[in-house]
């Protein structure tokens, strides 16, 4: 295997990155390892959990990259969509935090680790400096979100016994006001902006103490606490798990966790010679109440980075790319198939660029499988540089996590960017992270060999005929990286940590021959059919919506049933020259309804399960087609873009029940 280039030097593959070998048996542990495998890159199969060692708790690593970076950048915003990056420096943000911290202490919050403090935002550099503050004072951060709904918002409040919640906006507040008799427990509410006089009004008439974020940070600059560190042990965040059925768990990291998941990250950068450095640059967009953006973000401070915050609406964050110029871009499959699409819809205009793109991707993909990834071939210069200018023009690695992305996909992007496309598989639970392919690895389909910071092994799930010593099983994580419990649940706890200390993820993964792990099922999202056939939703559906048609697919079916039907959305891009192709023309409503539409969308649904082998009841009968993408915003997906399939099922109900409805009527005629 040759090294691999790119415009910026040359990464030599390491004995650790044998594309053959990536990960080894764990017989040598002091655990119980039942089989279980860990990364080549552990020494003596022991598991790394820290990678720096004044790095051992979030509040240490902010302090490191203090130490590395005083007077440079820290954090970016742009204030008006007109107006360049503002910056604050380490120094800045250290002393805001320090200020903050303090006012909280002087506003009544026990600086213990009992503490904890809710924080309903945005990405936004206030968001860092609250974090930064609890640390200090060791207290807990609990992060809320938008899409939760008010059941959640109020299960979490009153679970996590939130006394003090800091908000981005005064709606939030607002919202928060609103629903105050069911959460008695809020005293306190801090507004990152002004607060309007209406919401200081309501505030009072509720009994709330309500300030905002400067006023906090006055009372501590005049009333100076000295710091009181939390210890790696000590929990670092209650981070709820936005859940696809019921109400949310929350999931309690400590900062060891934390700084384990993130040590093995950086060990495997430094390794693949992607190592971050002061002058790395990154775009958060990605939430910030979930765990991945969260290990990101720390790996940035901790090395004395800088991250660069998008302007709060996705519709512009390509401008905001383009701008700030990120070194590493963290993103979800999502957000990557559209990009991926808007490429291939700009290509597909002329016949020429369709040309000279389908060889330039020849090229280098034969380069990809030789190891080399780069992007100063004669390819990116006639092109690829438009897109790689898009992306701000110095990315030398992208990440992806959260759900499957097709291979199509990650070996196009690895092409047309010119650098490594990392994918990660993990939870919550095992703090985000606990697997991430390796550079140099053509081969997609994967995640790669454990991180390492834990190992896996694969149980027996014998009623979906999966087994071990076949290589095939549930995915369970053992590992420093791995939670102690979800807060004030026993039971569930119980249910998702065996005796032995492994996490029970209800994902089914496969160890392919070079080490790596291919997910391959979901043990929790499987049905049986009325023949008594289990089915596995999320398998059919990564291979239908493969269909250029279509950008969402939700598969449907229940024991009550002898068939499985489908709620499809069709692709907003490839809409308009399908629907010109068929001679239609409406609005996306109307086409969505068109008869002609759906028997084409059946048919190539029916190519693709065929090809991919799916059997006749594995395959959709019937099929809704509905003309809006499911959303965060509607409540349709979870923040990491993941369907809601409880909600999605209820939304859904009448039409569905028309789609067997008929079926069963055809029968009877």
């Amino acid at each position: 295997m040759g090294g691999i280039f790119s415009s910026r030097g040359c990464y030599d593959i390491s004995p650790y990155m044998r594309m053959q070998n990536q990960s080894r048996r764990a017989n040598r542990l002091s655990q119980t390892t039942d089989g279980a495998r860990v990364s080549r890159m552990c020494e003596d199969n022991e598991l790394i959990s820290c990678f720096f060692s004044d790095f051992d708790t979030l509040y240490s690593g902010f302090q490191r990259g203090l130490r590395l970076s005083g007077d440079k950048p820290c954090l970016g915003w742009k204030p008006l969509p007109t107006t360049p990056y503002t910056w604050m420096t380490y120094q800045e943000v250290n002393e805001r935090a320090t200020a903050f911290g303090a006012g909280l202490v002087h506003l009544g919050l026990q600086p213990v680790n009992a503490t904890r403090v809710g924080i309903y935002s945005q990405n936004r550099p206030e968001y860092i400096i609250a974090d930064q503050a609890f640390f200090r004072h060791s207290m807990c951060g609990v992060p809320l979100y938008d899409t939760l709904g008010e059941e959640a918002v109020d299960f979490i409040v009153n679970q996590a016994d939130l006394s003090a919640i800091i908000c981005d906006k005064n709606v939030k507040a607002k919202t928060l006001l609103d629903r105050r008799k069911a959460f008695p427990v809020l005293d306190t509410i801090i507004l990152m902006e002004p607060v309007e006089d209406g919401i200081a009004d309501q505030a009072k008439a509720e009994g709330v103490r309500v300030m905002q974020m400067q006023e906090v940070e006055k009372l501590g600059k005049e009333n100076p606490t000295p710091p009181t560190p939390p210890k790696p042990e000590d929990l670092c965040m209650v981070c709820y798990t936005s859940g696809t059925t019921g109400l949310p768990k929350g999931v309690m990291l400590s900062h060891a966790n934390l700084v384990a998941c993130i040590s093995g990250a950086l060990k495997v950068l430094d390794i693949s010679n992607l190592t971050l450095t002061t002058e790395d640059v990154l775009i958060s967009y990605l939430p910030l109440a979930h765990s991945y953006e969260r290990v990101i973000e720390a790996c940035f401070l901790g090395v004395g980075a800088r991250i660069g915050f998008f302007q709060g609406d996705v519709r512009k964050l390509m401008d905001d790319i383009k701008e700030l110029k990120p070194t590493i871009f963290p993103s979800v499959p999502r957000l990557l198939n559209r990009f991926y699409d808007k490429v291939l819809s700009g290509v597909n205009a002329s016949r020429v660029k369709k040309f000279l793109f389908n060889m330039a991707i020849n090229s280098k993909v034969k380069e990809l499988k030789k190891g080399v990834i780069r992007n100063n071939s004669v390819w990116d210069k006639l092109v690829f540089k438009a897109v790689q200018a898009a992306l701000g023009g110095r990315v030398r690695a992208i990440t992806t996590g959260s759900a499957p992305i097709s291979s199509t996909v990650l070996n196009t992007l690895r092409c047309i960017v010119g650098c490594p496309v990392l994918e990660g598989y993990g939870q919550t639970e095992n703090s985000a992270v606990s697997t991430l392919t390796i550079v140099g690895d053509s081969e997609a389909g994967h995640v790669g060999p454990p991180l390492p910071c834990n190992m896996i092994k694969l149980a027996d799930v014998p009623e979906m005929d999966y087994y071990s010593n076949n290589n095939k099983g549930e995915v369970c994580i053992k590992g420093p990286n791995v939670f102690s419990g979800y807060l004030k649940d026993p039971e569930k706890t119980k249910e998702a940590i065996d005796e032995e200390g492994w996490l029970h993820t209800g994902d089914v993964g496969e160890w392919l021959p070079s080490g790596a792990l291919k997910i391959i099922d979901r043990k929790k999202h499987i049905f049986k059919l009325a023949q008594g056939e289990y089915i596995a939703p999320e398998k059919i559906e990564n291979i239908l919506v493969q269909s250029p048609y279509l950008a969402q697919v939700y598969v449907h079916g229940d024991s009550l049933q002898a068939c499985l039907v489908g709620i499809a959305v069709l692709d907003p891009d490839a809409l308009p020259a399908l629907a010109s192709k068929l001679g239609l023309r409406g609005s996306v409503a109307e086409l969505s309804n068109n008869p002609e539409m759906k028997k084409v969308v059946m048919k190539d649904m029916v190519d693709l399960s065929k090809k991919n082998n799916l059997s006749s009841l594995e395959q959709l009968k019937d099929i809704h087609i509905h003309p809006e993408l499911f959303s965060v915003e509607n409540g349709l997906l979870t923040p990491t873009f993941k369907t809601k399939r409880n909600d999605v099922r209820k939304y859904f109900a009448d039409q569905i029940a028309e789609m067997y409805s008929k079926m069963t009527d055809t029968i009877k005629s």
